[in-house]
């Protein structure tokens, strides 16, 4: 009898303990909501360029001779660079020079000496014309005598008046000596363009000639990306900067100066820092994208090194942050028919479908702006839980930082 009695004793207690349980619900996982930092960002792959990136090329046909850089070395403004043959220009400046100096020293004193003997001519030959005037009247000499000198007068002013014109075109600072000073110049231009100078400091991304090649002006010869240039917003710069081809849709939070994270491909444990410096101002209607240009600070030294042109990275642009803030996980979150937030807040061993006002998101976390506290408790919507439902919770343990 005491047996029976202690069998029922047992199946009564096991009764109660499971009703209990039941009446209490199944055990579900749990997250204590809490404060913590939370960051948005927009994820794009880009391409390192030079804002100034200068094609270096040669303004005449010529045949290299000289070749004075290579790639990857820097240079100062005014390093001569290329030297092409100059022969054939030496020879047009010397021709052009041989020309003004015949001027100076043989057409010119030649002009002079021509000039002085029509004058004396011309003076002869009216003091002449003026006597047999003299004589003529008196009745010496006829008046076919008189009217010879006279002739002979007027000759000589017409050779006085060609001398003075011959004269004149062949005197200091004449047009004839003018124009050949201009040919003298063009040709020594023309001297000055077979040796190719680095307009800029800069470095050499690219060559494209060696000594022997024939070059033509409309051949880029070298690359130079400029090291004392200014960047968008004035301040000192080499040009260095990604570009990344951004999704229009994920547009609306950029700014710029906004901080930004590199990751080049050769070394993706490291990050470089820079920051958003320019946006385009179109939209690329064939792609649907916008370029976004970014900046590595020149304090960055050892890190830029690292970035090469034309070299693709990842941009991780920090579009918003948020310092301390009540942060849930997306899969906590149940959006309803006409797209409310909810979440299934869990107090006193019951759950409530409530909503929740979010803010900042990214694609794991969201900012509970309203309708939840610090260490409110809510289930995950996938746990088959449904509102009113009374549950016994486990806590998940949350994480400090979340990105």
């Amino acid at each position: 009898m005491r047996i029976i009695v202690g069998v029922v004793i047992a199946v009564v207690c096991s009764a109660l303990v499971l009703g209990v349980q039941k009446w209490r619900g199944p055990v579900v996982t749990g997250l204590a909501v809490e404060f913590m930092p939370l960051e948005l960002r927009v994820v794009a792959s880009g391409e390192v360029r030079y804002q100034s990136l200068a094609r270096i090329g040669a303004e005449l046909t010529g045949t290299v001779t000289a070749r004075h850089v290579a790639e990857g070395d820097w240079v100062k403004p005014g390093d001569l660079l290329i030297e092409l043959n100059p022969s054939e220009q030496q020879a047009r400046l010397d021709q052009a020079k041989t020309q003004r100096q015949q001027l100076q020293n043989v057409s010119r004193p030649q002009a002079q000496a021509a000039l002085t003997e029509a004058q004396d001519n011309m003076r002869q030959a009216s003091r002449e014309a003026k006597r047999r005037e003299t004589l003529a009247s008196e009745g010496v000499i006829s008046a076919e005598q008189l009217e010879q000198a006279r002739r002979l007068a007027l000759n000589a002013q017409t050779v006085l008046t060609r001398a003075q014109l011959a004269a004149q075109a062949m005197a200091a600072g004449s047009t004839e000596e003018q124009l050949l000073q201009q040919r003298v110049a063009s040709a020594e231009a023309e001297l000055a363009k077979t040796r190719i100078y680095a307009p800029f400091a800069g470095r050499v991304q690219t060559r494209n000639v060696e000594p022997g090649d024939l070059v033509q002006p409309n051949k880029v010869l070298l690359e130079i990306a400029r090291s004392d240039g200014l960047d968008r917003n004035g301040a000192p710069s080499d040009g260095l900067e990604v570009v990344v081809a951004l999704d229009e849709k994920n547009f609306a939070p950029l700014q710029l100066q906004q901080p930004v994270q590199l990751i080049a491909d050769p070394w993706p444990e490291q990050t470089i820092p820079a920051v958003v410096s320019f946006i385009a101002p179109v939209v690329d209607s064939g792609r649907g994208t916008i370029d976004v240009h970014i900046s590595v600070p020149p304090d960055a030294a050892d890190q830029r090194r690292k970035l090469l042109n034309g070299m693709t990275v990842s941009a991780n642009i920090i579009v918003a942050q948020r310092e301390r803030t009540l942060v849930l996980p997306n899969d906590y979150l149940h959006f309803s028919a006409d797209g409310t937030p909810q979440v299934l807040h869990w107090s006193n061993g019951k759950v409530n479908l409530i909503e929740v006002q979010l803010g900042l998101r990214n694609t794991t976390h969201s900012e509970i702006i309203a309708g939840l506290q610090q260490a409110d408790v809510v289930l995950q919507t996938d746990d088959g839980i449904t509102d009113g439902q009374r549950v016994r919770v486990r806590l998940e343990q949350t994480q400090h930082v979340i990105r």
